[in-house]
């Protein structure tokens, strides 16, 4: 039987890309669906499983995907120029920038270079900047998919007291915009904060986006709260044997809370979800705007 503090991502994710595929069966109905171009500088085997992954949620919502694998030695320049070309090419719906890249390539500077509306990871500097606007339709695709997690448990955001545990630009500091645009309370915790037990244990909601392996105990959550574990690592048991995992102890926690996302199976799948609902939503925008006429 399924535990119940188990705040699993399938439900959510089903739910998002159901809509999703309703979106693009109204647009295909009328006119061409562009392509979703995923695109990997060297270093296939690393993202390999994210890419299927993306791929078959693609497939699931009618979406044609174009997995695009271009050389490690690629220059700076070259990619892009690439990446321009796309941004004119009225069948590229829109554009995923796969991570890593070699150490020669400016990552954020090619993710400015992806036009916002062909931006559906949320990664480029306006899209980031929309979200201070209260503008959270193309926002980065984790931390949108925490926020719908945390709606998931029924709380009402109006007013809740949140604790983020990770500022990055792409998931801990734009969650924190996306909700607080949604009327919740919110404290972001970082490498220099005195005491995040104190600021952890008397929040609604903790969110967690660090890297550190089972940073977040039991005595670091009020009971009854909501625990969204962002964090994916990797540790190697004393017999050899290798898990993924993530920054929350989750058995400890879920003692205490009322709800945990599990790693792997909570925030993921939701994820992907997200990164197609972004991409009908590039689409609509790019229809709106009359770049398809």
């Amino acid at each position: 039987m399924s535990d119940p503090r188990l705040l699993k991502g399938q439900q959510a994710r089903k739910r998002i890309l159901k809509d999703v595929k309703s979106r693009v069966k109204a647009i295909a109905e009328k006119r061409p669906m562009g392509r979703l171009v995923s695109i990997s500088i060297g270093g296939e085997d690393d993202v390999a499983i994210y890419i299927r992954g993306q791929e078959r949620a693609a497939q699931r919502v009618g979406i044609p995907f174009d997995a695009q694998f271009w050389p490690a030695d690629l220059s700076q320049e070259t990619c892009k120029a690439k990446i321009t070309a796309m941004n004119d090419d009225p069948d590229v719906l829109g554009i995923i920038l796969q991570r890593p890249v070699p150490d020669h390539i400016n990552v954020r500077s090619l993710q400015s270079a992806i036009h916002p509306l062909k931006d559906v990871e949320g990664m480029n500097p306006a899209s980031i900047g929309n979200i201070v606007y209260d503008d959270l339709t193309l926002a980065p695709c984790t931390a949108a998919a925490s926020v719908e997690l945390i709606k998931e448990t029924g709380l009402t955001l109006k007013g809740l007291e949140v604790v983020i545990i990770g500022h990055s630009a792409i998931v801990g500091k734009p969650a924190a915009f996306m909700l607080m645009a949604e009327g919740a309370t919110v404290t972001v915790c970082h490498h220099m904060t005195r005491s995040v037990a104190a600021h952890s244990r008397r929040a609604d909601v903790v969110v967690v986006a660090v890297g550190k392996a089972h940073l977040i105990g039991a005595d670091m959550v009020k009971p009854g709260a909501a625990v969204i574990d962002i964090g994916i690592n990797q540790i190697t048991h004393k017999d050899g044997r290798t898990e993924i995992v993530g920054d929350v102890d989750t058995d400890a926690v879920k003692e205490v809370a009322s709800w945990v996302t599990p790693v792997p199976g909570g925030v993921g799948p939701v994820t992907v979800a997200i990164l197609m609902q972004n991409a009908i939503t590039a689409f609509e925008k790019q229809i709106a705007a009359g770049w398809l006429d």
